[in-house]
C-alpha cells in the first residue's frame, strides 16, 4: 500500500504514522494475547488509586461501576441531573451478539465479516474481532443485571435482523433497548455509589483536560447550577461522552449532546480520527419546519417489516394508500435484492436522498420517502406488529398525528452516529498517555459506516469488558504515586483558560443567540459535508465555516451571567467547539480522496456505488494540532487477513 497523497492545496500538514499497539500475532489471537499480558494491580493498592470517568452512558456507567467494584476510587461526572439520562437511552432497536442461537448460519467469523464489510474496510480488524468475541457474553451480563430482553414463547431470548446482515443476531427489548440497558447499567452504578466506591457529580460539565508530565491527570469542570469552575485530578481519565452528530443542528441526538469533552482533549493533544465519517440514519423523521429544533429517530428495526418505497411518478399528489402497487417503486428491493430494505444505513440513506432529489419525495415538503407496514400487518396481524414496535408507532403518531397502522410512515436521512472520534490504540488509550476513551467518543470499531445494533454492543463491551482491563494495566505503572495536586501550575493554567473562554463569550454583546449560529452551521454541513460530498462543495463549506466562526466571536450574544444556571452560556460554549470541529470535519472529507461507506465523494463512484481507493486510503486519518495551530494529518495503516478486502456489494 502506498502512502496517502499529500495535502490538498496546502491547507494542512502531514505527520508521522500512528502505532495502534496491536499484539504481533493473528487478529484472532490478539485480544487473548493482550489479556494475558496486561499488568494487574493488587486489591490493597487499588483503593489508593483514583480514576475519573466522564459520561454515564453504557460505556461510562459500565466502566465506573466495574472499576468501583474492583476497588478503585472513581470520580464520575455527568452533565445530566441523573446518570440514567445519558443519551444511550435513545438507541431503540437492539444490541448485536454473535451467539448463533438461531440456526441460521451465523458464526463469530460471520459477525466479523459483516462488521468489517459494513464499515467498508476502514476499521481496525483486531478491534472488530475483539468486539465479536466479547459480544458472546455481553447479553448474558446485561440480562443478569436486569435488562428485560424479549423472549420467545419457550423462554429463549428473541432476536431479529438489522441492516447489513442476513442473519438474526440482534437482541432487543421491544423498541426501547437502549433505555432498558441504560437503566440496568445506571442501577449497577448506583450500587457502587451507595457503597462509597464511586463519587457521582451530576449537573457538571467538563470544560478542559489537565495534562501534566506528558499524561492526562485531571479535568476542569463547571457546576451547571452555580457556575463554579473547579479542578479534579486522578491517576487516569476515561472519556465516554458520546458522539458529535449534533454539530449538524438537525440530528437525532438529544439537545444536550455535544462534543466539548472530546474536542477539549483534542486541543490538548489527543488525535481526532475520521471526523468526516458521519452516519445519516435512513429512518429519521423529515424536517417539517425551519424552526424545528431537531429530528426524531425511528428505529432501524422497523425495516424488518416495513417496506420502503416512493411513487413511480415524480411529484405524485395522491395519498399513499391511493397509489396502486404497480405505481410504486420499492427501490431498495429493486436495486439490492439480496438485502432489500435491510441494506446498511449509508446505502439506504444515499438512495433515499437520490429519490428525493430526483423529484420522488413525498410529504408536504417532498423531503421524505414511505416506510409502509401494510403488507406486514396483512401477513402477521396488527397485534404481532404492535408487540414488536408498538411504542415506536405510538411515538410516530404523537410526533406527526398520523397512524402508521393505517398510513405509511414518512422517513428521511438525518445526521445520527459518528464513526469518528478520539483516536485510540488497541488498549483504548488516546495519543495522550493516561487518557482512555470508550463508546461513541472513540473511533475504533465501525470504520466508515456502523451497522445497526453495534453501537449498544460497542459501548457495553468498552464499559464492562475492555476498559476495566486496560485502565488497570496503565495504573500498574503508577502504584505508589499520588494524584496531581489540584493547585499544580498545569491545573491552574487549564482552569484559567476555561475561565478566559467563558469571559470572552460573555463579553460579546452581539445580535444573535448561539442557536442562530448553530442552525447556520448545520445548513452549511448538510449542504457541503452531508450524505454526499464533492471537492468544490467541501472547499466552499470550508470557507463558509471559517467565516461563520469569525462572525460568531464577533456577533454572538450570551444573556445573563455565569454564576448561576445559564443554558445560553452552555450552548455558546458548545457551538464554539462545534465551529472548530466542523472545520476539521470538512478538511478530513476534502483530504480523503475516495468514497467509503458514509463518506461518499461524488467524484469517486462506480454505477452509483462507493469506490474505495485501497492503494492510498486503506488508513485511519487521525488529526492533531501543531504548536502553530495548523492541522496535521497522521495515519494508521490498516490490514486485513480474517476478512480479505473485496468490493462491497449488497446486491
Amino acid at each position: 500500500m502506498s502512502a496517502p497523497p499529500g495535502p490538498v492545496d496546502g491547507l494542512y500538514d502531514v505527520g508521522d504514522d500512528l502505532d495502534a499497539h496491536v499484539p504481533d500475532c493473528p487478529p484472532e489471537q490478539a485480544w487473548q494475547r493482550r489479556r494475558d499480558d496486561y499488568r494487574l494491580v493488587s486489591p490493597a493498592n487499588r483503593r489508593k488509586m483514583s480514576v475519573i470517568v466522564v459520561g454515564t452512558g453504557l460505556a461510562g456507567s459500565g466502566a465506573a461501576a466495574t472499576l468501583g467494584r474492583l476497588g478503585y476510587r472513581v470520580e464520575c461526572f455527568s452533565l445530566h441531573d441523573s446518570p440514567r439520562r445519558a443519551h444511550s437511552v435513545a438507541a431503540q432497536g437492539g444490541i448485536n451478539a454473535a451467539r448463533a442461537r438461531q440456526v441460521d448460519g451465523d458464526t463469530l467469523r460471520r459477525f466479523v465479516k459483516d462488521t468489517i464489510k459494513g464499515g467498508d474496510y476502514r476499521a481496525r480488524e483486531a478491534d472488530v474481532v475483539r468486539l465479536a468475541e466479547e459480544s458472546v457474553r455481553v447479553i448474558d451480563h446485561m440480562d443478569a443485571i436486569g435488562a428485560p430482553f424479549a423472549r420467545e414463547y419457550g423462554g429463549r431470548l428473541a432476536t431479529r435482523s438489522f441492516g447489513g446482515v442476513q442473519v438474526s443476531r440482534t437482541y432487543y427489548t421491544r423498541g426501547e433497548t437502549g433505555q432498558q440497558l441504560e437503566i440496568a447499567c445506571a442501577q449497577a452504578l448506583q450500587e457502587q455509589i451507595a457503597a462509597g466506591r464511586v463519587h457521582m457529580h451530576t449537573r457538571t460539565e467538563m470544560l478542559d483536560l489537565v495534562v501534566a508530565d506528558g499524561r492526562a491527570q485531571g479535568i476542569v469542570v463547571r457546576d451547571l447550577l452555580t457556575g463554579e469552575i473547579s479542578v479534579h485530578t486522578a491517576h487516569a481519565v476515561v472519556l465516554a461522552t458520546g458522539g458529535y452528530g449534533s454539530v449538524y443542528h438537525y440530528s437525532t441526538l438529544a439537545m444536550a449532546s455535544n462534543a466539548s469533552a472530546t474536542w477539549r482533549a483534542h486541543r490538548r493533544g489527543a488525535a481526532f480520527a475520521s471526523p468526516s465519517l458521519v452516519q445519516f440514519h435512513p429512518t429519521a423523521l423529515p424536517v417539517s419546519s425551519h424552526w424545528q429544533s431537531k429530528t426524531t429517530l425511528m428505529s432501524e428495526s422497523l425495516r424488518n417489516d416495513g417496506r420502503i418505497w416512493v411513487p413511480l411518478t415524480p411529484g405524485d399528489p395522491r395519498p399513499a394508500n391511493d397509489i396502486p402497487e404497480d405505481e410504486r417503486d420499492y427501490y431498495l428491493e429493486r436495486k439490492y435484492p439480496a438485502f432489500g430494505n435491510l441494506t446498511p444505513r449509508d446505502v439506504a440513506s444515499r438512495n433515499a436522498r437520490e429519490q428525493i432529489e430526483a423529484g420522488h419525495g413525498v410529504g408536504p415538503l417532498k423531503n421524505s420517502v414511505y416506510l409502509d407496514f401494510r403488507d406486514a400487518i396483512a401477513r402477521v396481524g396488527r397485534e404481532v406488529i404492535a408487540s414488536r414496535y408498538g411504542n415506536l408507532f405510538t411515538m410516530y403518531l404523537d410526533a406527526t398525528g398520523e397512524d402508521p397502522y393505517e398510513v405509511p410512515m414518512r422517513i428521511a436521512p438525518g445526521a445520527h452516529f459518528t464513526m469518528g472520534g478520539l483516536w485510540v490504540d488497541f488498549n483504548h488509550m488516546s495519543t495522550i498517555p493516561g487518557l482512555f476513551v470508550g463508546g461513541e467518543a472513540s473511533n475504533n470499531y465501525h470504520g466508515a459506516n456502523r451497522l445497526g445494533a453495534n453501537s449498544l454492543l460497542s459501548a457495553c463491551v468498552d464499559g464492562w469488558f475492555t476498559l476495566p482491563l486496560a485502565v488497570p494495566d496503565f495504573l500498574a505503572g503508577l502504584v505508589g504515586t499520588v494524584p496531581l495536586d489540584p493547585g499544580a501550575p498545569e491545573a491552574l493554567a487549564a482552569a484559567a483558560q476555561a475561565r478566559e473562554r467563558i469571559d470572552a463569550l460573555l463579553a460579546c454583546r452581539g445580535t444573535h443567540r448561539p442557536v442562530w449560529f448553530h442552525r447556520r452551521l448545520g445548513e452549511i454541513l448538510y449542504a457541503g459535508c452531508g450524505v454526499s460530498r464533492t471537492r468544490q462543495g467541501l472547499i466552499d463549506a470550508l470557507a463558509q465555516v471559517r467565516a461563520l466562526r469569525e462572525e460568531f466571536w464577533r456577533d454572538v450574544t450570551v444573556m445573563g451571567h455565569d454564576r448561576r444556571l445559564n443554558q445560553e452560556l452552555e450552548k455558546a460554549l458548545r457551538v464554539a467547539d462545534f465551529l472548530e470541529l466542523a472545520e476539521l470535519m470538512v478538511l478530513d472529507a476534502l483530504d480523503r480522496r475516495e468514497s467509503a461507506g458514509a463518506h461518499f465523494r461524488e467524484e469517486y463512484q462506480a454505477s452509483g456505488e462507493a469506490r474505495r481507493d485501497d492503494e492510498h486510503w486503506c488508513t485511519v486519518s487521525a488529526w492533531q494540532m501543531s504548536d502553530g495551530g495548523r492541522h496535521v494529518r497522521r495515519s494508521e495503516r490498516l490490514a486485513f487477513s480474517v476478512v480479505p478486502m473485496q468490493v462491497r456489494s449488497y446486491q
